[in-house]
């Protein structure tokens, strides 16, 4: 048959469809009992008709998929086939259960070759999708083992076809299908001789599922991110400065965005306050600097409730409790709390200049919009951090950063961009551009502010969901899908994640415990 002669149709089952499928489980099942009575079959339509899926051609029925719903404790741990029927074969659908078996998928002799089978499993998993059910199970027979049964058992003949060693039609079929392996089952269908009476407990696990009772406490999967690519400029006073930045809050926030992004030191011209010979102290500058940090820590919290959004307060410099400075990123929640992430990296210009010290901690936050974690500029370019991010379930990677030329503004994108496709995750770029030969401390700027995503087919072709006009000052926006990085982790074109040998190296966070008095991890 020519590929120009089929006219393939997707539909549910009908009642008025038994007679072909008898034809068609009599010849498929002519080993094992053949079809089912109509009854059977007419149960099953009229208790759950959306899992009886069957495709045609012209009219004539050539491939089937019949499934039940089930409860999933029961039907994942060891179980027979006729667990699954009742009175006068009838097969016991759940009309409450949390998963879907599949029963039966047949296709039509004249129609294999044609991946027919494939399109009934992707049917399965949609509708899967749709209903928010856990998984889907299936006992499948392993039809080939008959003719290894003497040298193998049971359990060496899986593994064999799992490494592709030995082909069998039902098990082959459903491994390239994503189902995997939970466990073998004994005397699941006693006259199958073929299988000696085994089959395999197959999965396929719905990673979209949420569970009913965590409904009200879930997160949205669409984020909507507004970040600021910030001119730097000269400010009056700490009031203009602050009016500057609650402006572009009050106009992210207008737009409904999840979280509003400032760049690095974005407060950095306030060292201008100071008179010019004051300024030529570099550190005395950056220490005037930090004693607006309290004031504008303040201020921002009030926006992040005042307007709804979650605000990343680029970075502010902190005088800690030991007098040293240090960089930090501050989160702003909108319902009023308050939390930090230091820079942990330090450049060589600002330890030589301003003596700021590197952060000993690393975390990722929970906000009402996701997993968030904060890398400042120069710590982007260091990947592991990004990993041990990754490992704590981050969805989005935020990254302010304060730079001066285009190539110091290429290594921080470059790495980002990595950042985004090796831990599967969105980051977002946030810089400052414009120059101010008038304050000292302030060197030239470049910035051209983005957000990145995996590379996929769920995303644009070159990763970048948005980026804003080089050395120009403006905001721009972008909705983040978070079930697109689950579905990407789980079943991408490659799954960075997933794939690592861990048995060959790890990645961990030392305890820094004794720098308070505890004892440090050997």
């Amino acid at each position: 048959m020519s590929l120009e002669e089929l006219h393939l149709n997707l539909r549910n089952l009908m009642s008025d469809d038994y007679d072909q499928l008898k034809t068609l489980m009599d010849a498929v099942y002519h080993d094992i009992g053949g079809a089912w009575p109509k009854r059977t079959i007419d149960k099953l339509i009229q208790e759950f008709p959306d899992g009886q899926i069957a495709i045609e051609d012209d009219g004539i029925l050539v491939g089937v998929a019949l499934t039940v719903q089930v409860d999933y404790d029961e039907f994942s741990n060891p179980h027979k086939y006729d667990d699954l029927i009742g009175h006068r074969e009838i097969i016991l659908n759940d009309e409450d259960g949390d998963a879907m078996y599949g029963l039966d998928v047949l296709i039509h002799p004249d129609y294999r070759g044609y991946r027919l089978g494939r399109r009934l499993y992707e049917a399965r998993k949609e509708l899967c999708r749709s209903m928010n059910l856990r998984s889907i199970l299936a006992g499948g027979r392993i039809p080939g083992y008959h003719q290894h049964a003497d040298e193998l058992t049971p359990a060496q003949y899986i593994d064999k076809v799992s490494r592709k060693e030995i082909y069998d039609p039902i098990l082959s079929f459903q491994q390239a299908n994503d189902f995997q392996v939970k466990r073998l089952l004994r005397k699941y269908l006693p006259e199958d001789e073929q299988s000696r009476g085994y089959a395999t407990l197959l999965e396929w696990n719905n990673i979209l599922f949420e569970p009913a009772d965590s409904v009200l406490d879930n997160k949205p999967t669409q984020v909507r991110v507004g970040a600021v690519q910030w001119q730097m400029r000269e400010f009056s006073s700490v009031e203009a400065a602050l009016q500057q930045i609650e402006y572009f809050v009050d106009a992210l926030s207008d737009y409904q965005s999840d979280f509003a992004v400032f760049p690095e030191l974005f407060y950095a011209p306030l060292m201008g306050l100071q008179d010019r010979d004051a300024q030529k102290d570099q550190m005395g500058a950056i220490r005037f600097l930090a004693g607006f940090t309290e004031r504008f820590k303040l201020e921002l919290s009030r926006m992040a409730v005042s307007y709804n959004i979650n605000i990343v307060g680029g970075s502010m410099i902190e005088v800690g409790d030991d007098d040293r400075l240090y960089n930090i990123a501050y989160l702003f929640h909108r319902d009023g709390s308050v939390e930090r992430q230091a820079k942990l990296h330090i450049t060589p210009q600002e330890r030589r200049d301003w003596v700021i010290e590197g952060g000993d901690e690393l975390q990722v936050f929970d906000t009402d919009a996701g997993r968030v974690g904060i890398l400042i500029c120069y710590d982007v370019e260091f990947p592991e951090l990004g990993r041990l991010l990754a490992d704590q379930d981050m969805d989005i990677l935020f990254v302010p950063f304060w730079t001066d030329t285009k190539n110091g503004y290429l290594r921080v994108r470059h790495c980002a961009q990595a950042r985004a496709i090796e831990n599967e995750c969105y980051v977002v770029l946030c810089g400052s551009v414009g120059n101010l030969p008038s304050i000292e401390n302030l060197d030239i700027q470049y910035a051209q502010s983005a957000v990145f995503s995996p590379s996929d087919f769920a995303f644009p072709h070159d990763a970048v969901l948005a980026e804003t006009t080089p050395n120009t000052e403006m905001i721009f926006f972008s909705d983040l899908d978070l079930t697109r990085l689950t579905v990407v982790r789980a079943e991408g074109s490659v799954t960075n994640l997933k794939d690592r040998r861990k048995d060959l190296f790890d990645l961990r966070w030392r305890d820094w415990s004794w720098k308070s008095g505890g004892k440090p991890e050997e």
